[in-house]
């Protein structure tokens, strides 16, 4: 099996060409879990899927390293139009792709014949409970600011999805926070019924904002498009961020806009790392 290594700000994905090849034969969720795992496989937070799509550019689905199928993942929407226009599947520098949180735009700054940077169309922040979703009344209502007590902790949380469920904590400080700790326990807390991804922001001014985050289904990880533009977004609903805004992640920075029309466009880089393929002795093991 072949495939290709490329990370967004450190969020690393295995990228799969599916119109090559067939990957009928194997449990996807166990193929994500023998590929992602750091030690015995090729590490990475997850693999991604390049299909065929009948309403879009291409159809992009992703397998966190836990298995789980996420809906969308901002840096590796990022890496997905690096992959198809520096390997050739498109020449097309604006590409509509099909994911499980709907059609995402990409917009890609290329360089030398390679693609160096992606504005990404996130569409528009679905903010009430059962859109999210967010267990708890009214349906239609938002969650801002609404305390959470998890442990030994008391949160305030301000929540959105960004075709992905998101749960947003500013903190005084960021750096030396226990995030391994608190985040599984809010990902996996009995108000999410999806579980969520949860980040961890500090507000630097109303323009920049540093954020580490806990991905559902990987762990911390080193950077996350949907989540910079949670974060944004939640900044601007409880009055401390300007609707254009840097976040400073592990990996990196990311710039985003929460436009007039109420879409979120995020702008970053990608890079790729290999191309391999893999043993069959690791990948039968996913056969089914």
């Amino acid at each position: 099996m072949e495939l290709t290594k490329l990370h967004g700000l450190g969020n690393d994905y295995l990228y799969i060409d599916t119109l090559e090849q067939d990957l009928s034969a194997f449990s996807l969720p166990e193929l994500a879990r023998l590929l992602s795992e750091r030690h015995f496989g090729v590490g990475a937070d997850g693999i991604i899927l390049v299909e065929p799509s009948g309403q879009a550019d291409f159809r992009m689905r992703i397998f966190n390293a836990d298995g789980s199928e996420a809906e969308m993942c901002g840096n590796g929407v990022r890496g997905f139009g690096k992959y198809v226009y520096d390997h050739g599947l498109t020449h097309k520098r604006e590409l509509r792709i099909e994911t499980g949180a709907g059609l995402i735009g990409l917009e890609m700054q290329v360089e030398a014949g390679k693609v160096v940077s992606v504005r990404t169309d996130m569409g528009v922040p679905r903010l009430t409970r059962a859109e999210i979703p967010v267990r708890g009344e009214p349906a239609d209502g938002q969650v801002l600011a609404e305390p959470l007590k998890v442990s030994k902790y008391l949160f305030s949380v301000t929540c959105l999805s960004m075709g992905n469920p998101h749960c947003v904590i500013f903190l005084p400080e960021v750096a030396g926070f226990p995030v391994a700790e608190a985040g599984p326990l809010i990902e996996h807390h009995p108000l999410f019924p999806n579980r969520t991804n949860v980040e961890f922001a500090q507000v630097t001014d109303r323009g920049h904002v540093q954020m580490r985050v806990w991905e559902r289904g990987a762990g911390e990880t080193m950077a996350c498009g949907t989540g910079a533009a949670a974060t944004v977004v939640a900044g601007v609903l409880t009055g401390r961020l300007d609707r254009v805004a840097q976040v400073q992640l592990l990996g990196g920075s990311l710039s985003i806009e929460w436009a007039d029309d109420d879409h979120v466009l995020v702008t970053g880089p990608a890079a790729e790392v290999f191309t391999a393929v893999v043993a069959a002795e690791l990948v039968d093991q996913a056969r089914v």
